[in-house]
């Protein structure tokens, strides 16, 4: 199984929801950001989306859109965002990491390429906002080959006829887009999310978890009462930016401040 099927299978095992954390590879420094990453499981954070910088993330909030340019100018690159995953798998075996993001840096490293060097980084997963199901062959089909799972979003508009395109090919688990509109825009509702997380679950077996909007525990419980975890990325990336200088320079307190809000997801994640 993949690193991804044995979580969800332990968290059953366990009664268990998944806390998915997602951070910008790379912000707000390569060396802040690698802190975070390697303290994110102690934090409590069974995945980990891992987020690859790109000039143009249309499917975020401002939140992200800064740390990704933050990211950039702090020196990111693909190749990087590969490295700081090979650097933390000499750690850490069990933990899933999901690259998140755009194909356009794909495509520019050259999708063969990449596919191998994640599959050799230790990389479990991909989520890939920008490219449909009918671009399938495009990645989909040869990372999926390559042993890597591929996520796939579904959101409040997906409807009945488009779901079966959508599941098609996914794999690890689906990520259900809580909101209409970008990320840390909106709080969700758990009723809404509830009947379509349920319409999922009537067509794939699959985990479904929730993003998007999601800021607190007490959200994060909620969302994690009717699926299969919850994923958290614009509330972690604020503290980032809460605690940086006047010259946008990581204080000290940035590393703790991040994963004590991360460990307080994971509490209301599994909170009875």
């Amino acid at each position: 199984m993949t690193r991804l099927e044995t979580c969800f299978e332990t968290l059953r095992s366990q009664s268990r929801k998944a806390f998915v954390a997602f951070v910008t590879a790379g912000d707000p420094d390569l060396a802040t950001s690698a802190k975070i990453l390697d303290g994110l499981p102690a934090a409590g954070a069974d995945i980990i989306e891992l987020g690859m910088p790109f000039t143009d993330p249309m499917a975020d909030g401002p939140s992200i859109q800064a740390a990704s340019q933050r990211a950039l100018a702090a020196g990111q690159t693909l190749a990087g965002t590969l490295d700081m995953v090979r650097r933390f798998r000499q750690t850490n075996d069990t933990t899933p990491i999901v690259l998140m993001g755009y194909y356009n840096p794909i495509y520019i490293y050259g999708t063969g390429r990449f596919i191998a060097d994640a599959v050799a980084a230790g990389v479990d997963g991909l989520i890939v906002v920008d490219l449909p199901p009918e671009e399938d062959s495009e990645l989909c089909l040869p990372a999926m080959a390559a042993g890597l799972n591929f996520i796939r979003l579904a959101t409040p508009t997906t409807d009945d006829k488009r779901l079966p395109e959508v599941l098609n090919n996914t794999s690890g688990f689906v990520y259900y887009v809580s909101i209409t509109g970008i990320t840390g825009s909106a709080a969700p509702q758990q009723k809404d999310v509830a009947a379509n997380v349920a319409r999922i679950k009537r067509h794939s077996d699959l985990p479904v978890c929730v993003g998007f909007g999601i800021r607190t525990p007490e959200q994060a419980k909620a969302m994690s009462e009717i699926s299969d975890g919850a994923v958290v990325g614009s509330a972690l990336v604020d503290v980032i930016t809460e605690h940086l200088d006047a010259q946008g320079q990581a204080k000290d307190t940035a590393v703790n401040a991040v994963l004590s809000l991360a460990s307080s997801l994971a509490e209301g994640v599994n909170k009875s």
